[in-house]
């Protein structure tokens, strides 16, 4: 599953400067929680770290069957 690497390399691209954003692990073993990851999206689009487009199309893919 790619869904976490996504939202973590748009934290980590908007993050600039010295601050260091760690990336999530992409780790097939591991399940998500679609709930949780769709609140961390949340949070990140309304921090102005994901535009709308990002953020509708990470949604889509969590929501996927």
């Amino acid at each position: 599953m790619r869904r976490r690497a996504t939202a973590g390399a748009a934290a980590k691209r908007s993050a600039g400067g010295g601050e260091q954003v760690p990336e999530a692990h992409d780790d097939a073993s591991a399940e998500t929680d679609p709930v949780k990851e769709l609140k961390e999206l949340a949070e990140l689009r309304e921090q102005g770290l994901l535009t709308e487009e990002e953020f509708a199309a990470e949604k889509r893919k969590l929501l996927e069957p």
